[in-house]
């Protein structure tokens, strides 16, 4: 049976929306069961040691500069982020990766309201700004996932996904751009321990869940790239 080239790539693109598909859900299935885990207290004792061990190896002239990192961090930063995403590309179905981003958050306040999994005690803070957003005000509830975390690897894994399929830029320009978001994710979920923020255990859980939500979004987007 002879396949035109159009259906070739469809199908080609077809095989890849579920194999991001299946990657999202194996991601999630981690992050059920790793929030399992972190509701028995088995990494209490890991979670204290590593904060102890990364503030004491962190100089604290450090901390002013992850506490931008804190700031931008919050979810005002990252709706507005993903709407330029959004408007750029001049795709409405784009509106669905926001969904799914909201979505994952209200997983994020499910699981802060009902695992009881307090965060890190005040000794531990080294945030440094004057000024925060709204939505620090709001707390739902324990520590566990960390938001920012959640955000800054669902952002960071739609952003490579980006970069990557882009025909239009070098692979120079890839390399260059794909090292700055890694960089930038890493710098990002290491604050939340660094500043007493969160347990690294909070870190991991956000890092699963928005990682999940970012691969489920490029599964239904993928035949538009």
């Amino acid at each position: 049976m002879y396949y035109s080239d159009d259906q070739l790539c469809y199908t080609f693109l077809m095989k890849k929306r579920i194999i991001y598909f299946l990657f999202s859900i194996f991601l999630f299935v981690a992050f059920i069961v790793f929030s399992y885990m972190v509701s028995t207290d088995v990494f209490n004792q890991f979670d204290f040691n590593t904060t102890v061990r990364i503030q004491n190896n962190v100089p604290k002239k450090f901390d002013f500069y992850f506490s931008i990192l804190s700031l931008i961090g919050n979810i005002e930063t990252y709706i507005f982020l993903l709407a330029v995403i959004i408007i750029i590309r001049r795709q409405l179905r784009g509106l669905l990766t926001l969904i799914i981003f909201a979505g994952v958050h209200i997983i994020e306040l499910v699981g802060k309201a009902l695992l009881y999994h307090p965060g890190p005690p005040f000794m531990f803070f080294r945030y440094n700004l004057d000024f925060i957003f709204p939505s620090t005000y709001v707390k739902p509830g324990y520590s566990y996932p960390s938001g920012h975390s959640l955000r800054v690897s669902f952002i960071g894994v739609f952003l490579l996904y980006l970069i990557l399929k882009n025909k239009k830029i070098s692979f120079l320009m890839k390399s260059l751009l794909s090292l700055i978001v890694i960089l930038f994710t890493t710098a990002m979920v290491f604050s939340r321990v660094s500043l007493g923020e969160h347990w690294l255990t909070d870190v991991i859980g956000g890092v699963l869940l928005g990682a999940s939500g970012a691969f489920f979004a490029i599964s239904l987007i993928v035949l538009q790239i």
